[in-house]
């Protein structure tokens, strides 16, 4: 084992119970608002969240969370999280805020990812939603070297390479012994307002069959839904409307089975260590 000091070992956040690195193939698939919605739906259900915005290149958590002030830097030089909508929040876009795009290499990248992580006062947390870039890079590998993960949730669109792209995200969690807590159908059918007739535009129910393939849970689908980008598109995420919203019901659905493989997730992840 005389290179076991390259790699360096995740270490727990303190009082920080589960992280969630929530991913996807491709971009345009709705990751980002999936990601704040669960939030917000954890947050509203009694947990304590905190959401972290891993998405260096283009972040978009500041414009659908409809937070875009300097977080301030408290004692200890710990980045004090921007609390919105009850979710403490952490995103580049708050530190290096316009429509600049961020030109950074592998190991700034690094560097970013681990103080987010390590230098954020996050307090106690049931939960920390990482909301990672798309695809299956250098951000992924970082946040798994820093901290261990409960788990990861991928997010797809029916189509077939949305889906084929959520396949690489499956893998890439497989490599990096990260558990997938589910997957998560966004985009998956559309109702007419007019009819009331359902109809799928992406070909509805592959990521279900995706899920059952590579046999890990299916978390729901969410429609698709005029309401859900503008809430994000003007800072105010559906999941404020709480569960009975028909518009926000499929995120409190997916939150709840979210918690529940996510629980279980961490219960095994404590035998492993009780029994060594």
């Amino acid at each position: 084992m005389a290179h076991s000091h390259a790699m360096p070992q995740p270490a727990a956040l303190p009082g920080v119970a589960k992280i969630v690195a929530v991913g996807s193939g491709k971009g345009g698939v709705g990751k980002t608002t999936v990601a704040v919605n669960l939030a917000i739906a954890l947050a509203k259900t009694g947990q304590q969240v905190g959401l972290m915005d891993a998405d260096v290149y283009g972040p978009n958590v500041p414009l659908m969370m409809g937070s875009s002030q300097q977080p301030r830097v408290g004692p200890g030089n710990m980045i004090q999280p921007n609390l919105t909508h009850g979710v403490k929040t952490i995103s580049i876009g708050y530190i290096a805020p316009g429509d600049k795009p961020m030109v950074m290499r592998g190991p700034m990248l690094h560097q970013i990812i681990r103080q987010f992580l390590q230098q954020v006062d996050w307090g106690e947390l049931d939960y920390l939603i990482v909301d990672l870039p798309p695809g299956t890079g250098d951000v992924a590998l970082s946040l798994v070297q820093t901290v261990p993960l409960t788990g990861a949730v991928v997010v797809s669109t029916p189509s077939d390479v949305s889906l084929e792209d959520a396949r690489k995200a499956l893998e890439m969690f497989a490599q990096v012994n990260v558990p997938v807590l589910g997957i998560v159908e966004n985009m998956s059918y559309f109702r007419c307002p007019h009819c009331n007739e359902v109809i799928d535009i992406f070909s509805r129910g592959g990521a279900e069959r995706t899920a059952k393939q590579f046999n890990v849970p299916f978390l729901g689908s969410i429609e698709l839904i005029p309401a859900i980008r503008e809430g994000g598109d003007r800072g105010l995420p559906v999941a404020l409307a709480g569960p009975k919203s028909p518009q926000a019901a499929e995120f409190y659905g997916v939150a709840e089975k979210l918690k529940e493989q996510a629980d279980a997730a961490a219960a095994a992840a404590n035998d492993v260590i009780e029994i060594r």
